[in-house]
């Protein structure tokens, strides 16, 4: 990921919230983002439906997404901008960004480059496990693969650079 270091609560286009009404029924994108300046991001594959990923984007990965056509986050590990595919080559073009009804959610419809990956862990989804149900009430629940194999070797993509899952 090659990271660019802006202000997470840089000023940004967006029309002020300003009743309730305009911003469920108006047509003026006004965005609730959080404390932190976010707002959480689903992104899907435009063509089977598929969840790739769950990012946060500030306002500016907001705008930048509307005005390039290609999905840019805010990481929360790395504190900075990304574009994604930027490093990987999996870029994700736009095909439709949606808002939700009280505008606190972004939906991401997407085209993938390459392989169609989107996980950092080399899998097509981050979201490349279920949860078994059932299980015994006193363990842990244990997690199933849904994904036969990876989709690339992290090390070959990213070679060095750090992990950006946090423990």
């Amino acid at each position: 990921m090659r990271a660019e270091h802006t202000d997470p609560t840089a000023s940004t286009p967006f029309a002020a919230r300003t009743s309730v009404e305009q911003v469920e029924e108006g047509l003026d994108l006004a965005p609730k983002f959080d404390a932190d300046g976010l707002i959480p991001c689903i992104t899907t594959d435009a063509g089977t439906g598929e969840v790739l990923m769950l990012a946060y984007m500030n306002g500016e990965a907001l705008q930048r997404t509307i005005t390039t056509g290609e999905a840019h986050y805010w990481s929360r590990s790395r504190q900075c901008l990304w574009r994604k595919g930027a490093t990987s080559g999996l870029v994700q073009e736009t095909v439709e960004l949606r808002i939700d009804d009280d505008q606190d959610a972004v939906w991401l419809r997407v085209k993938v480059a390459g392989s169609g990956a989107s996980c950092h862990v080399g899998y097509r989804s981050c979201f490349y496990r279920s949860v078994e149900r059932g299980g015994p009430a006193d363990a842990p629940a244990r997690l199933v693969f849904t994904e036969s194999g990876k989709s690339f070797d992290p090390k070959d993509v990213y070679g060095d650079a750090p992990n950006p899952t946090r423990l």
